[in-house]
């Protein structure tokens, strides 16, 4: 597949963009008008760098309003088309997209069209040069690819083709299967998006909310496998306007695009039958998450995994490193002074730093994930130590991928067991039930991309949460089977909960680890024994929830007595409470699912107000 991006796609001025553009990967650019007209660089100077960086310029854009223009403007378009020819070769481009008209002035006469078009084919063949007609999806006349297509036969000039957009024709539910009445031969290039689904204006759709293949809601996947299954194998090229990609990291942004691709080059490939890159990784289990402290601060998160009913499990037999266990949960604490965790330590505090999944093949899920350019990251092991394959993560945190059926392997190579103290009960936590991970606003969608690009995943509809600063976009990305779930929270405020811990933390990480349990209410009476610091939830609250789900008075009683909070729909119901955060930084949460499948959205308001009035607090 030949690869390519709009510069539109990226933030920054346009020499900076074809740099990323070329280090992500990509073969090809597509030069956006506006990008090259605010350039300080002539058009020559900008085809020399697009060529030294190893890349092809597959087209100039836009040419608007060409087509069906009155007598007394047609001469001036032409006029103007020419100019564009000019500037093309400079680029070294020999093709030009031409989008369907919106002005007022055209007119919908089709055989106007078409003659305008041949003329144009006509100009363009003398200078070696091409034309690609596309239907924007708010086109005066002509906003469906099907008609641009019937345009296109009635032109019947070689040097005049076909561009389709995926956004352009999903938004408006143009079928997918009208792809397949459509030459491929006549196909000049395709130019991919996806978006959010969204009740607004077309226009304002496309120019704010498009986003990558994968990060919205639109059948991209068949539209590509449509277009594989009639034999197109052009340039795939992305061309995404968002307000949030403009603030957001160049580099990043252009390796999310080259990810996005491939992602949707394999995912239509299957959807044909086929495979472009090794099968999408299918954790079975968290099996661990590694916390990195310093000695003072391994002591306090200690004290914190006691309250909540862990127990030490082992200490590593040649590294600060303790083992803490409780159900089929599993915390590493890592005090080392050395290594990774200790530099995360230096940089973020007491935090997670790692987290273990469990995967059939962990070589597979390696070739996968460099083939969507995630780093794997690799350091010395220790004689005797198990190496685990790794993934650095979006915020740097690390992904271990553990060989399903040798868990065990880690802990009984590395640990020195500890006997639990007598007599010892836990707290009737069972396994880990989601991973909370807070970003920046702009960061976003590179979370969700990661996850959903590297794992047979699920997502959640995006949700805002109130928080009593601002809003808070939510998401969760979940394992086809669901035992493995991750939440992303992002907020453009800088005064949200998730905010002030990024300032916290310095940068983006787990924010809160949710522990499953299957009886909420004797689990909260022996975190009350253990000393547990929790969330103080307003009586207000406890009124509320009485009168919307009609709750008998021994359960409300239960639930304000353990600080619980509840939440139902149709298929059942969510209990869930909350400690107090540790250092400012991460929490947890504990929950216990009744044929219930979401993350308590409900309650989202209320934990993130009983935060807030803590947020002073340096201490768990």
């Amino acid at each position: 597949m030949f690869t390519s991006i709009a510069t539109v796609s990226l933030s920054g001025v346009l020499e900076d963009k074809l740099g990323a553009i070329a280090r992500a990967g990509f073969d090809g650019v597509e030069i956006f008008e506006n990008d090259l007209i605010t350039s300080p660089n002539a058009p020559e100077v900008i085809g020399r760098m697009i060529r030294d960086h190893g890349l092809v310029c597959t087209v100039y854009q836009p040419f608007r309003d060409f087509e069906g223009m009155p007598d007394a403007i047609r001469q001036r378009t032409f006029d103007r088309a020419e100019r564009k020819f000019d500037t093309m070769q400079a680029l070294g481009t020999d093709l030009v997209l031409v989008c369907s008209s919106v002005s007022a002035a055209a007119s919908g006469d089709r055989e106007r069209i078409v003659a305008d078009l041949q003329e144009l084919g006509e100009r363009a063949t003398a200078r070696g040069l091409r034309i690609g007609y596309e239907a924007l999806a708010w086109g005066r006349h002509v906003n469906d690819h099907r008609d641009a297509w019937d345009i296109v036969r009635a032109v019947a000039h070689p040097a005049v083709g076909l561009i389709l957009d995926s956004f352009h024709s999903l938004v408006r539910d143009v079928p997918t299967m009208s792809i397949s009445g459509i030459d491929p031969a006549k196909i000049f290039l395709v130019q991919l998006a996806d978006a959010p689904r969204l009740d607004m204006d077309l226009l304002s759709w496309s120019r704010h909310f498009r986003n990558l293949p994968g990060q919205g809601d639109l059948p991209v996947v068949d539209y590509f496998a449509a277009l594989e299954r009639i034999g197109y194998r052009g340039p795939m090229s992305l061309e995404i306007f968002n307000d949030r990609f403009r603030t957001g990291s160049t580099n990043q942004i252009a390796i999310d695009g080259y990810r996005s691709l491939r992602w949707l080059e394999d995912a239509a490939a299957r959807r044909n039958g086929e495979a472009r890159l090794p099968p999408p990784v299918q954790p079975t289990a968290v099996e661990f998450i590694e916390f990195a402290a310093d000695e003072e601060e391994g002591g306090a998160l200690a004290e914190m995994l006691e309250a909540l009913g862990f127990r030490l499990a082992g200490r590593h037999r040649h590294k600060s490193v303790q083992w803490w266990k409780q159900g089929e949960i599993n915390i590493v604490i890592n005090s080392e002074t050395e290594g990774f965790a200790h530099s995360h330590n230096i940089v973020h505090g007491a935090s997670v730093c790692a987290i273990g999944l469990s995967v059939g093949d962990p070589e597979e899920a390696l070739e996968r994930a460099a083939a969507l350019r995630m780093g794997r990251f690799q350091q010395a092991v220790s004689p005797g130590d198990m190496e685990i394959p790794s993934l650095r993560s979006v915020g740097g945190t690390l992904l271990y991928l553990v060989p399903q059926g040798r868990e065990a392997a880690i802990w009984e190579a590395e640990f020195v067991p500890v006997a639990p103290p007598e007599p010892f009960a836990d707290a009737g936590l069972k396994r880990i039930d989601h991973i909370a991970y807070s970003m920046a606003y702009e960061e976003f969608l590179s979370w969700q991309l990661f996850f959903v690009s590297l794992m047979a995943s699920r997502k959640t509809p995006q949700l805002e949460i109130a928080d009593p600063q601002g809003l808070v976009e939510s998401q969760a990305i979940e394992s086809e089977d669901r035992k493995v779930r991750f939440t992303l929270n992002g907020s453009s405020s800088q005064r949200t909960l998730s905010a002030r811990f990024l300032r916290g933390y310095v940068g983006a990480g787990v924010q809160h680890i949710a522990f499953e349990t299957d009886d909420i209410f004797a689990t909260a009476a022996r975190l009350r024994e253990r000393g547990l610091l929790q969330l103080d939830i307003p009586q207000n609250y406890y009124e509320d929830r009485e009168a919307q789900f009609g709750l008998d008075a021994d359960l409300l009683s239960r639930l304000e007595e353990g600080g619980i909070l509840y939440d139902r729909d149709a298929d059942g119901e969510y209990f869930q409470l909350y400690s107090r955060a540790f250092a400012k930084t991460f929490f947890f949460e504990v929950v216990q699912r009744r044929s219930y499948e979401g993350y308590g959205a409900s309650n989202a308001p209320v934990r993130l107000a009983a935060q807030a009035r803590f947020k002073d607090e340096t201490v768990f």
